[in-house]
């Protein structure tokens, strides 16, 4: 008898936290969620400041140029070693 009760209690056990972690689930990821948000909203709203600072008024021309290239640049690399199979 003492084994039954064991058996039933154990799958009424298993069938609670089935159930919790259906209603449970959604709502944790959820507020992990909108923990993470708020961690990359804090790091991240400095840059979004930055940029609306940059950006230009109606009317203004900006002119961005690529950096020049450097001339002839130097072709070598390294030593070449040459490698043997030995059996």
């Amino acid at each position: 008898m003492v084994f039954i009760q064991t058996i039933l209690i154990i799958i009424l056990v298993y069938y609670a936290l089935k159930l919790l972690g259906k209603w449970l689930a959604p709502k944790l990821l959820n507020y992990a969620v909108k923990k993470t948000n708020e961690r990359f909203g804090q790091q991240f709203g400095n840059y979004q400041d930055f940029t609306e600072q940059r950006e230009s008024r109606e009317g203004e021309t900006t002119v961005s140029k690529k950096p020049p290239r450097r001339a002839n640049p130097s072709k070598k690399v390294g030593e070449y070693i040459d490698f043997e199979e030995i059996d």
